[in-house]
């Protein structure tokens, strides 16, 4: 049988060269900005419990796979319950989780590929998989993956960003062609030195009457500064981190609520909800 190393104390199922790359390489560098531990406010907490519904709904001793973990970012909220979370990425991101969280103890952090997953069938109580499934080639196929580890009876969530008109007129769509071939030491110097003109404008165009918040959106930033609590320090390393996650993925397939609700009762799942949260949620229960 194949052997697999460990390394930093995290198992490797993949080589860290793959196509979410960009991902660990962020990660690693804003490893705890989205931490609401670092940034002393609920804004993860309350995304992670809108979005999967569980506040009353996790047990101890579960197994709940966190499929997309990134820097620990939603691990640090469901490892506050007294459930076992396995935390798994494709990328070295894995690190920046490792350092987040490794001294829990109910955590198992592991790099391995969301489509060779190394667990038996049917094993988790729970899975979620929020802000990432979005960024993988074969999305439906990543979703009936996940499923596949869940228990009957186990809660499934997941998150996309949505498929429409609308969003598919953000500059983020048409520039990354560009942008995802520039290399990304490049490309985040670049951002840290325009970012503030980049928010400033943003501002700016906000204020125009009627037409302000739609012109505001040609303007390729992530710009919190009406949506989420944060000090201005805060508004700028969120505007450079997410800006940075915008315009790097290889893979980028937002999906319609149709999409999600029709994989999801193809998989034979239960109590199927699809809403919109921040995101495009999907909920269900595994029959």
């Amino acid at each position: 049988s194949p052997e697999y190393p460990i390394i930093e104390y995290v198992p490797r199922f993949v080589k860290d060269d793959n196509y979410a790359s960009s991902f660990g390489w962020q990660w690693n560098i804003f490893k705890k900005t989205q931490f609401d531990s670092y940034s002393g406010l609920p804004i993860t907490f309350n995304r992670f419990w809108k979005a999967t519904k569980w506040d009353s709904k996790i047990k101890k001793n579960e197994w709940i796979l966190d499929a997309g973990c990134g820097s620990g970012r939603f691990a640090e909220i469901s490892t506050n319950t007294k459930a076992n979370v396995v935390a798994i990425d494709y990328s070295d991101a894995v690190d920046a989780c490792y350092s987040n969280l490794g001294d829990r103890e109910n955590i198992l952090i592991i790099q391995c590929d969301i489509y060779r997953l190394p667990f038996e069938d049917a094993f988790f109580d729970k899975i979620y998989s929020l802000g990432v499934l979005q960024h993988t080639p074969y999305v439906k196929k990543a979703v009936k993956s996940l499923s596949l580890k869940l228990k009957s009876g186990g809660l499934f969530c997941i998150d996309f960003y949505e498929k429409s008109f609308k969003s598919m007129l953000l500059p983020k769509y048409w520039l990354r062609p560009f942008t995802k071939k520039i290399k990304k030491e490049k490309l985040l110097a670049i951002l840290q030195k325009r970012i503030d003109m980049l928010l400033i404008t943003s501002k700016y165009l906000k204020k125009i009457p009627f037409i302000g918040n739609l012109l505001a959106r040609i303007v390729p930033v992530a710009d919190y500064s009406d949506i989420l609590p944060l000090s201005k320090t805060q508004i700028r390393e969120w505007a450079i981190l997410d800006t940075f996650d915008w315009l790097t993925p290889t893979y980028d397939n937002p999906q319609t609520r149709k999409s999600i609700y029709d994989w999801l009762k193809e998989l034979d799942f239960q109590k199927i909800e699809v809403l919109k949260e921040s995101h495009i949620v999907g909920r269900g229960i595994k029959k």
